[in-house]
């Protein structure tokens, strides 16, 4: 992805994201042009999806599943079997 300086148009550099959600975040830039010196912030941001995940629920709920602490899965398990 090429960020272009918004003053000047010449190539500007990435120094810092800030991710704020899977969907979201703030690019901090600085032009490559000494002469400009330009700083910005440019937002990135997801738009819509032209092909599905390959990745089927089941795998991503497991996933998810074994990044919880054992006290969050008992609790999730305990939940499940009032179903």
């Amino acid at each position: 992805m090429r960020i272009h300086c918004t003053a000047c148009g010449k190539k500007a550099i990435i120094g810092k994201t800030n991710r704020l959600s899977l969907a979201y975040a703030d690019l901090y830039c600085s032009c490559t042009d000494p002469k400009c010196g330009h700083t910005f912030v440019a937002n990135l941001s997801f738009s819509h999806t032209l092909s599905p995940s390959a990745k089927s629920t089941t795998a991503i709920v497991s996933e998810l599943f074994r990044a919880l602490s054992p006290v969050q899965r008992q609790q999730i398990q305990q939940e499940l079997n009032l179903l």
